[in-house]
């Protein structure tokens, strides 16, 4: 059994689709018998990112994250996220000689680009100093690893892709509702970035449901007073929500994945989006819907030709199982 150390500037209560994969192969990991420490924000002082106050960043003492590396004895150190702790730890791998694999889970630089203007170069620059020195770099598609390369990153690729609980996540019998069908889910965070105001400003029939929270849920209440935003919803009641939609929609242009996309799947929900990284690697024929420039299209085609059945077959093939399989072949030795 391996000892394995994981650093990570996400962790809960942010709830992210990086949080849920981190927290979740952690998890499996242990019930296989592994040791794993996961380095995380809530152990350290922290401050709000000020335009996006979900994620905390750490201040401390560089001493307490080395000591906390030191006194775990690691066979294996995977930093995920390219934040201040994640920096510390990597910055004690290059001191000590040791190799370690790195993940990509975010857009950053086209994030930083629409709430803070920072310019893409710079933030790019960055990250490919980060992982440049990694023996190893996570990616959960392989469109974003073309990109990824076509971008000059040098570090050797790998695949980690993602998985769903399949308990959870499941067809169901749909509850009774007095909303008007068709019913059209988004599951994630209530901010622009996510490309939420495109899916809410679509003239399309039946009912828009928001399940999530998030710095711009009261602007689009107001503005947008026909649709239904539930807040959070976790376990059953997340999975319930799910199968009783009728189309799940996923407006993000810059997420690298999309766990909500293969939970929808998995639920027996067709999906519609824009042909980007993570739909484009999901959503490959029109049994599980559509994907298209013109999101409204995406709609009216998912709509039509999507298959209850054939989606949640699609979406059973996601296991974290298997997905944390993936990330223990990727792991590379510390010496």
């Amino acid at each position: 059994m391996a000892r394995i150390l994981i650093a990570t500037d996400a962790w809960h209560p942010q709830v992210s689709g990086v949080v849920r994969t981190l927290d979740t192969t952690a998890r499996v990991l242990r019930g296989q018998g592994h040791a794993v420490e996961v380095i995380e924000p809530t152990g350290f002082p922290q401050f709000a990112v000020p335009f996006y106050p979900e994620i905390p960043l750490c201040v401390t003492r560089t001493g307490r994250v080395y000591e906390r590396v030191h006194k775990f004895r690691p066979d294996h150190v995977h930093i995920s996220t390219e934040g201040p702790l994640g920096f510390w730890v990597r910055h004690y791998c290059r001191r000590m000689g040791w190799r370690f694999s790195t993940s990509y889970h975010t857009r950053f630089p086209e994030y930083l680009k629409k709430l803070a203007r920072v310019p893409e170069s710079v933030t790019y620059k960055f990250l490919k100093w980060f992982h440049g020195r990694s023996s190893c770099m996570m990616v959960a598609t392989p469109s974003l690893e073309k990109e990824l390369i076509g971008r000059g990153f040098k570090a050797p690729i790998r695949r980690w892709s993602r998985g769903v609980d399949l308990g959870t996540f499941r067809p169901r019998p749909r509850l009774a509702t007095a909303l008007p069908r068709p019913i059209l889910l988004y599951v994630g965070r209530v901010s622009h970035e996510k490309g939420i105001d495109e899916f809410l400003s679509l003239k399309t029939a039946g009912t828009k449901l928001i399940v999530g929270d998030g710095p711009a849920r009261a602007e689009l209440e107001q503005k947008y007073p026909d649709a239904v935003f539930l807040g959070y919803r976790k376990g059953d009641a997340l999975g319930e929500v799910y199968a009783s939609a009728d189309l799940f929609v996923f407006p993000s242009r810059t997420d690298t994945f999309g766990i909500v996309v293969i939970e929808a799947l998995a639920s027996g929900l067709p999906v519609a989006a824009y042909p980007v990284t993570g739909p484009m690697d999901i959503v490959t024929r029109d049994e599980l819907g559509a994907l298209d420039d013109d999101l409204g299209s995406a709609v009216s085609r998912a709509l039509a030709s999507g298959h209850p059945a054939a989606c949640a077959e699609e979406g059973s093939r996601y296991t974290w199982a298997n997905c944390t399989a993936q990330f223990l072949g990727n792991l590379v030795p510390m010496r």
